[in-house]
């Protein structure tokens, strides 16, 4: 499998949970919850960069669901945009074969997958509204690659972060990567200090107030 090159921002982010990216999102006024995708297996995790590509209904005659994937980076995340449609698929076992040998991070998508069981066995990560088997092929077609696309209600351009796990994917846009992960960070430290403080015996409301949960994620003054 070839191997990615170390990014310093997406193995901070791989180290949080998306609750706790949420939370800095929300403190900072940035939307990037991905509404209504999620993993295909709940163990599924992948953290990385955005490689975009946007699809639209097919002409006449039609066009391609294309042959991108041997162009990727290693350690990218594809994201498709399909405009949220669920009576097409746009990814299926060849491509979640063929990622998975180039070291691709995962598969985040604004619509539907097929073949699940590979990426189920193999491990790949695909995250995408739900699964169905009937084929894009002849029903949508390739728009453009790396332009800014729409995953659930979230603008995910080329170069953004992706961080994605059992309770969905967020996306980090880059020009604000180093203060949504360091918000996480001084999140994630407060929530520890609080589970750390009731585990040697002070009740859960003192807990919370010495360290300002209910604060943690209230948006900061403009």
């Amino acid at each position: 499998m070839t191997q990615a090159p170390t990014d310093t921002n997406v193995a901070r982010a791989a180290k949080l949970d998306t609750p706790t990216l949420s939370d800095a999102l929300d403190k900072l006024g940035i939307v990037g919850q991905c509404y209504k995708i999620k993993p295909r297996d709940p163990n599924f995790r992948l953290a990385g960069r955005a490689w975009t590509l946007k699809y639209g209904p097919a002409a006449n005659p039609p066009g391609t669901v294309g042959d991108y994937i041997d162009d990727i980076e290693p350690g990218s995340v594809i994201v498709l945009d399909n405009n949220g449609r669920e009576d097409a698929t746009v990814w299926g076992d060849i491509l979640t074969e063929i990622a998975h040998r180039r070291g691709i991070a995962g598969t985040v998508i604004n619509g539907i997958n097929r073949d699940t069981h590979l990426c189920l066995s193999l491990g790949y990560p695909v995250f995408s509204i739900d699964n169905w088997m009937r084929t894009g092929k002849d029903r949508v077609q390739v728009e453009a690659t790396g332009v800014p696309v729409n995953i659930g209600g979230a603008r995910v351009a080329p170069g953004d972060i992706l961080k994605g796990d059992t309770d969905g994917v967020v996306v980090i846009p880059k020009q604000h990567e180093d203060r949504v992960l360091a918000v996480a960070e001084e999140i994630e430290a407060a929530e520890q200090k609080i589970r750390d403080t009731t585990r040697g015996g002070v009740r859960l409301d003192e807990a919370r107030r010495q360290f300002k949960y209910h604060q943690l994620q209230t948006r900061e003054a403009q």
